[in-house]
């Protein structure tokens, strides 16, 4: 192969060559401009011939420099897909779900699922729209809903919906436990996409007008299970969603009724697809995760 230059002074060259700078190419590199310096007529030296023209203020290439550097760069090039090369690239998975279930339900399980699974980078699409697998370029979803969702997909039943009511300690200590005053007075009702609170009140408070509360309404759960945690009203959510923030006393749930709307939360995958293996291993984790994590939430008094 000839005699080579040291690899140092290449890469000193080769950084010099694209900031026209030895102060800029040293910040690069880690390391001094003085060695910068060095490496580089050290390397003049050693091809008999000159690189760089000094100015009092600039650097440029000399003829014989540019045609080197671009031969250098391609080396270097070289040299890094050989290495990346004994290296393969994680596969990256799509996933596409509901913000609400991203943020409440599936960001927090996600460190036990990359530490057991180096191999797989996920990429979480947070959508309240329907997305498509072949043009989304989706390789699994959680879709809230009722089966059928098409032919050709494999459905698994995730949790099934069951709307319960919460609030804040300090909302309730402010203005009233709803189920012992029989009233909504002076509370907001948040209300979501799904608008249920209707239908839940009629099984937990028959008697009591919506028309004396307050409405916000969101287009996403996560905003009013948040908007509760603050301490501006009553929100409506699946039990998945709430159980973090029970558990650590930032909400209360309100009464014992639970409405099962029929709706649920599928796994969803085409049944051909070319990551057959790896799409499973996702589908089984969310699976085990949905009954492993459950913790039944307590009334309050």
């Amino acid at each position: 192969m000839g005699r080579l230059p040291s690899l140092n002074a290449l890469r000193a060259f080769e950084a010099a060559s694209r900031h026209l700078n030895f102060r800029l190419a040293a910040e690069e590199l880690g390391v001094t401009q003085g060695a910068v310096a060095q490496q580089i007529r050290g390397l003049e030296a050693a091809l008999d011939m000159k690189l760089f023209e000094r100015h009092p203020r600039a650097l440029t290439l000399t003829e014989n420099g540019r045609r080197y550097a671009g031969g250098v760069r391609r080396a270097f090039e070289m040299l890094a897909e050989a290495t990346q090369a004994l290296r393969p690239a994680p596969l990256r998975l799509t996933i596409s779900v509901t913000p609400t279930l991203a943020s409440k339900w599936l960001i927090p399980r996600l460190p036990a699922f990359l530490e057991t699974h180096p191999d797989i980078d996920l990429r979480i699409l947070a959508t309240d729209r329907l997305s498509h697998f072949q043009a989304d370029a989706v390789d699994l979803a959680v879709r809230y809903g009722k089966p059928p969702f098409g032919s050709g997909l494999a459905v698994d039943l995730l949790f099934e919906e069951v709307q319960v009511a919460v609030a804040s300690p300090q909302t309730i200590a402010a203005l009233g436990h709803p189920g012992e005053t029989g009233s909504l007075r002076g509370h907001a009702l948040l209300h979501d996409a799904h608008n249920a609170w209707p239908q839940f009140l009629e099984l937990a408070m028959p008697q009591a007008p919506m028309s004396v509360a307050k409405n916000v309404r969101f287009n996403q759960t996560a905003l009013a299970i948040d908007a509760a945690v603050a301490g501006q009203g009553l929100a409506l959510a699946h039990t998945d969603f709430i159980v973090a923030d029970v558990a650590a006393g930032r909400l209360i749930r309100l009464f014992d009724t639970e409405l099962r709307t029929g709706a649920g939360f599928y796994i969803v995958s085409p049944r051909r697809t070319r990551h057959a293996g790896p799409i499973a291993d996702v589908r089984e984790w969310l699976l085990r995760e949905a009954p492993a994590r459950r913790q039944r939430l307590s009334v309050s008094d």
